[in-house]
């Protein structure tokens, strides 16, 4: 029976349970997805490239632990405030306070579960598609995986139940305890919202002074390290909580005071609103504020290793491809690329001296590139005068060697002089092509290709000088930082959102009547509906706006890690945004059809 009354009471509420439902899904599909590729043993023990990564996606998942048990604490306790009236009427008609608990506790529990059950099917299709990607992304051939993973499924079963459990009884041991007096009039009991004047200027001030010194510290972080980090954490937090408890309140007394805003429409009507309420809200948009630019940090961030991959690898080499004893590779392995540079220098060797033509390097000068001031990065020719007289020249050169040729002394003779030598005559050859994404895969087979027919060469050391596999080795790396900052950045979206907008929904109740009568009075329905959009409107953007800010500021911690922290924001921004303006939309449907009665 009260299985049956609980999934009634779902049904009455099948709106809101399907926000509700839809994040948790979210939050426990890319739950699943993370444990899926990091706790996948064989798969990690047959692809050491991709090992590397696996500790970025066991950090997703503690971020993302965290913040799950957040939102489904906020989210339960925004669907109790709702469904407070139906247990009390419930208590009136005689139902005993275990029953009730035991009410709350299956209704919290079967959404949850369920919601876990589904989540874990779309992690099974999520870990599929993130396969592919780190295939494509990679450009490796990814064995021994598998996108059903027991472990995966029984920890996220495991977590997911913990928390619902953990919420289930503390919803009902915290309606059982509640007088039915204070159930029925728990959403229509108002919060004070006047304050002394004094008190909210100085509290306004207080919170400028807060965001200005947090963001100051955020461009400190490379010379204040770690306590830059916690000042800034902390003036940040309290600076956004001012920012909603008294100077979202200060601009909108402002602009009740100005007639020309306040007197066209219902402007007047929609800043008393979001006045009368924004004390209530003080605590969700301020938490909203921080998710967001968390969320939009992590894609941002997420994205901006991405392009951090070439980057990287520009500076690590100088040459596109490094073939020690180059005359054993005829024109027909290098056929399929065209260089752009292709430099074979000269060697010959004795016991204790490596000899070379120091008219070819006044030729073709050795390229290297080297780090400037700051980040900056340029090449530089060295010369066979300078490779004979500067002995750091001397070592750039000594590094493209193989290992038995690097404990010799370097001499630059003439081209008379070399020919006079006794010995065998071998080539270091180096080589730029015009295109390296185009060739890469052909780079990386030379590369392995020059490996084999240099025995002595060590190739985690020699990987270093070959292009192709300096770039495999950042993709590894930076490719899963850019999912889980994705995926992440989703997560923490979906939950802000989810979390914004039961706030605001919790609220429609108390709001039928207002819109009601001013209906019965005359107001034009689509007056309403414009007081509706703009006051959800102001709820999510001055939140998003703050968190864009954050992040804005929050990109200077990044610069030790990127070259360019602000490149192409856009295409986060954007895809953020978009996201953000469908759970406004959704807000405002689901908003509308709640306090304004449908035309017969």
């Amino acid at each position: 029976m009260l299985l049956k009354l609980s999934l009634t009471g779902i049904k009455g509420r099948l709106r809101d349970y399907i926000v509700l439902f839809s994040g948790l899904v979210v939050a426990s599909g890319i739950f699943y997805m993370f444990e899926a590729i990091a706790t996948n043993k064989n798969f990690l023990e047959n692809n050491s490239l991709v090992s590397s990564a696996v500790i970025i996606f066991h950090l997703g998942t503690v971020l993302l632990s965290i913040i799950t048990f957040v939102y489904i604490v906020y989210a339960n306790s925004f669907l109790m405030t709702m469904r407070q009236k139906d247990y009390a009427m419930f208590m009136m008609l005689g139902a005993k306070g275990r029953k009730i608990a035991q009410l709350i506790f299956i209704e919290t529990f079967v959404v949850g579960v369920s919601a876990t059950v589904v989540g874990i099917v779309l992690g099974i299709g999520l870990s599929s598609v993130v396969q592919q990607l780190l295939i494509n992304q990679l450009a490796i051939k990814i064995t021994h995986f598998t996108a059903i993973s027991s472990s995966a499924t029984v920890f996220t079963l495991l977590f997911f139940t913990a928390i619902f459990l953990l919420a289930a009884i503390v919803n009902a041991m915290t309606i059982v305890k509640k007088p039915i007096l204070s159930l029925l009039k728990a959403s229509a009991t108002p919060l004070p919202a006047n304050r002394k004047p004094l008190t909210l200027v100085l509290e306004v001030i207080a919170g400028i002074i807060f965001l200005a010194i947090g963001y100051f510290m955020m461009t400190q972080v490379m010379k204040l390290a770690f306590l830059a980090l916690i000042v800034a954490l902390i003036t940040i937090i309290l600076g956004t909580y001012f920012m909603f408890h008294s100077i979202l309140i200060f601009v909108l007394d402002l602009l009740k005071r100005r007639d020309r805003i306040a007197l066209k429409n219902l402007n007047n009507f929609t800043l008393a609103q979001l006045s009368f309420r924004i004390q209530d809200y003080t605590r969700i948009l301020s938490m909203v504020a921080m998710l967001f630019a968390l969320a939009l940090g992590a894609i941002t961030v997420g994205l901006g290793f991405h392009n951090e991959i070439m980057k990287m690898t520009e500076a690590t080499t100088s040459y596109d491809l490094l073939l020690n004893n180059g005359q054993n590779f005829d024109a027909s392995e290098l056929q399929s690329i065209k260089p752009t540079i292709d430099v074979a220098y000269q060697q010959k060797e004795d016991a204790n001296t490596i000899y070379y033509d120091r008219e070819q390097f006044d030729q073709t000068p050795l390229l290297v590139k080297e780090f400037g001031e700051g980040r900056t990065i340029k090449k530089v020719q060295y010369t066979g005068e300078r490779l004979a007289k500067d002995v750091t020249a001397s070592d750039q050169l000594r590094s493209l060697e193989l290992p038995d040729q690097r404990t010799k002394n370097h001499q630059f003779v003439s081209s008379e002089e070399f020919a006079a030598l006794p010995g065998e005559t071998t080539q270091l050859r180096l080589i730029t092509v015009a295109d390296f994404a185009k060739d890469k895969d052909v780079l990386k087979d030379l590369a392995n290709e020059n490996f084999r027919k240099n025995p002595t060469l060590d190739k985690e050391m020699g990987r270093m000088e070959q292009k192709s596999l300096v770039y495999e080795l950042y993709n590894a790396l930076f490719s899963g930082f850019e999912f889980m900052g994705f995926f992440l950045g989703i997560a923490f979206l979906t939950m802000l959102a989810s979390c914004l907008m039961f706030k605001i929904l919790s609220g429609a109740k108390s709001d039928i009547q207002r819109y009601s009568m001013l209906e019965k009075i005359g107001t034009r329905r689509k007056l309403l509906i414009q007081s509706i959009q703009k006051e959800i409107g102001i709820l999510f953007l001055v939140p998003g706006l703050l968190g864009v800010t954050h992040v804005l500021f929050g990109l200077q911690m990044f610069k030790a890690l990127l070259s360019e922290p602000y490149s192409n924001l856009w295409v986060p921004f954007l895809i953020f945004f978009v996201l953000y303006f469908i759970y406004y939309i959704l807000t405002i449907w689901i908003y509308t059809g709640i306090v304004m009665k449908q035309k017969n």
